[in-house]
């Protein structure tokens, strides 16, 4: 398998590790996101090495790529768990993760394993979806559950979440009471929410249905009434500079978009992200 382009330092000279989670058992609509992570790492030698938007080349960014975790079939717990034990050991050796999905679900034991080291942690999460529901269909541990799950383990005024469009009446009352902040359709308020965060450590996760299907129609549950990428960009900029300990890019499914314009799109996200790490 090749390695995401110019990510070629040790793993022990890294500051960031790159890796693959493969792993899409939830979906709920379109599954197919577990093939995301080796058909980006293919298609990113289509991109430069340098990033116009923020001045770098990520080989300046000290990136080891450590390929994708083997995970089971069938056994979500044991999936999380494997991922987990992966993010704590890159975290113990004072390294930043930028996982690449996968389905959304994925997040969850990333961020546990960062509160373990950050108890005033922070995400930041751009998504179409508000991912609050409780439970589906009797499944506690779903990509529809997974902001949920985190904010369990975070609590109030902990997650923000902007370029939500879709989700539960429930969902959206029950963010607006304080739970989450929530910013429907866009990303504006980004700029306030940098100031209330300050200097905490923030985990930023990027869902790609964020963007609007005429961006990025290859994804498991595709939402109209995006942003567009121009816009995504703008909002990397202005979320630079902050606290970012780590970071993950999910829910592509290249295999809905033969075109492969979808699959650029998630190699040019993955690069800027790692522009901000």
């Amino acid at each position: 398998m090749s390695k995401f382009i110019s990510c070629s330092a040790s793993y022990k000279e890294a500051k960031i590790v790159l890796f693959g989670a493969p792993f899409d058992g939830t979906a709920t609509f379109r599954s197919g996101s577990r093939f995301a992570p080796a058909q980006i790492r293919t298609d990113s030698y289509a991109l430069e090495d340098y990033s116009p938007y923020f001045d770098k080349e990520i080989k300046e960014c000290s990136i080891y790529d450590a390929l994708d975790l083997e995970l089971p079939f069938g056994n979500t717990k044991k999936v999380l768990n494997q991922i987990g034990r992966f993010a704590k050991k890159i975290i113990k050796d004072n390294k930043k993760p930028l996982m690449i999905g996968g389905e959304h679900l994925i997040t969850l034991p990333v961020v546990e394993e960062l509160f373990k080291e950050y108890k005033d942690l922070c995400i930041i999460h751009f998504d179409a979806h508000t991912d609050l529901r409780k439970e589906y269909l009797g499944e506690k541990l779903s990509h529809s559950t997974v902001m949920y799950k985190c904010w369990e383990l975070l609590g109030d005024n902990k997650i923000f979440q902007f370029g939500i469009r879709s989700g539960t009446k429930q969902e959206f009352l029950w963010a607006n009471e304080g739970h989450t902040f929530l910013n429907k359709f866009n990303f504006d308020n980004l700029d306030k929410i940098k100031e209330i965060i300050g200097n905490r450590p923030v985990y930023f996760t990027l869902d790609l249905d964020v963007l609007d299907p005429s961006v990025l129609p290859g994804t498991g549950t595709p939402e109209p009434a995006g942003v567009t990428f121009k816009e995504l960009i703008e909002a990397l900029k202005t979320i630079n500079g902050l606290n970012i300990v780590g970071a993950d890019v999910v829910e592509l499914c290249p295999h809905y978009d033969l075109s492969g314009i979808s699959t650029a799109a998630a190699c040019k996200a993955i690069r800027e992200t790692l522009c901000i790490l």
